[in-house]
């Protein structure tokens, strides 16, 4: 009998806990510096979030290793709703497969909801010998080998794109990888290397100043950023091509399901406004939100498919 009343208060207290939250300010750790991709759609969501709830949402960057260091922070929070992180796919979906890191994002996290996606689009030298996708696809098999791509790294997130692009389209190319999107671009452009899949943030401003052309995005849809450039799995006829860097918003483990839907439901609805639609245009990026199991799910998914590209590409980074 007393455990009954145990559980009954304990499942009143979250439902009222729920009901008044916030009732004081949240912190968003956002593990990155300020100005990375992350760090602007969280601020900017954030933003919306104290005006709808009437609590300040105060961000605070944790950056380090990858952006373990602030997810690990949030990981190791108290579970109860004023504690939340600005998760991405690097350190959530990427990192995990690739080196030890200091907690399990499927374990230690609780999902709430996407905000961004970050669509990247595939760029190649102004001269570049091909007018389209499909032009570019049957030079690059003709010369097996012959033809490179960069990448802001090994293992970064528009590696992995290119690497599952390649394997989808048979290319058999050679990658180059920088320190950066900015020298890789920089290289692509000056035709050092043949061609990159990288962030239509990165890549936006050259293909309007036709220093660089494209021939596609890596998003089933066209992107609201770049919305002449066509999906990469219509215009390169690659079918099931779609991926894109993802920026949302999690909690650590344990946080009481009440307070999760409930920041879920108004992030769908700060996402849905005009305003902040078109403050990520020019960011490169498109507004997303999904319920807290929807983004579990996503979560598994995108573990488990870098998790297949890292393997059949024989990807390695030094730990």
């Amino acid at each position: 009998m007393k455990k009954t009343f145990l559980l009954l208060s304990l499942a009143l207290s979250f439902a009222v806990h729920a009901q008044s939250y916030p009732n004081r300010p949240v912190k968003v750790i956002i593990p990155w510096p300020p100005g990375q991709a992350t760090d602007l759609a969280a601020r900017i969501v954030g933003e919306k979030l104290s005006a709808q709830l009437g609590q300040p949402f105060v961000m605070e960057n944790k950056p380090g290793a990858g952006g373990s260091i602030g997810t690990e922070i949030v990981a190791r929070s108290a579970p109860d709703g004023y504690t939340l992180l600005a998760a991405s796919s690097g350190p959530i979906s990427i990192m995990p497969n690739l080196q030890k890191i200091p907690y399990d994002p499927l374990k230690d996290l609780a999902p709430i909801s996407l905000i961004a996606a970050a669509p990247f689009a595939l760029v190649v030298p102004a001269n570049f010998p091909a007018s389209n996708a499909k032009e570019f696809l049957a030079l690059v098999r003709a010369n097996p080998g012959k033809y490179t791509f960069a990448s802001s790294g090994t293992g970064a997130t528009a590696h992995m794109f290119a690497e599952l692009f390649n394997s989808m389209a048979q290319l058999k190319v050679v990658h180059v990888p920088y320190k950066g999107s900015v020298p890789a671009l920089t290289d692509v452009i000056g035709g050092q290397v043949a061609y990159a899949i990288e962030t239509v943030a990165a890549t936006g401003s050259f293909i309007k100043s036709g220093k660089l052309k494209t021939f596609g995005v890596t998003t089933a849809r066209r992107s609201a950023a770049l919305p002449d450039a066509p999906p990469l799995a219509e215009a390169a006829d690659v079918p099931g091509y779609d991926v894109a860097a993802w920026i949302g918003y999690a909690a650590p483990a344990g946080t009481p399901r009440d307070i999760l839907v409930k920041l879920a439901a108004e992030i769908q609805k700060a996402v849905q406004t005009t305003d902040l639609k078109d403050r990520f245009v020019p960011l490169g990026m498109d507004t997303a939100s999904n319920s807290p199991d929807e983004m579990a799910a996503m979560m598994r998914r995108e573990q488990d498919r870098y998790g297949q590209i890292i393997k059949n590409a024989g990807i390695k980074i030094d730990n």
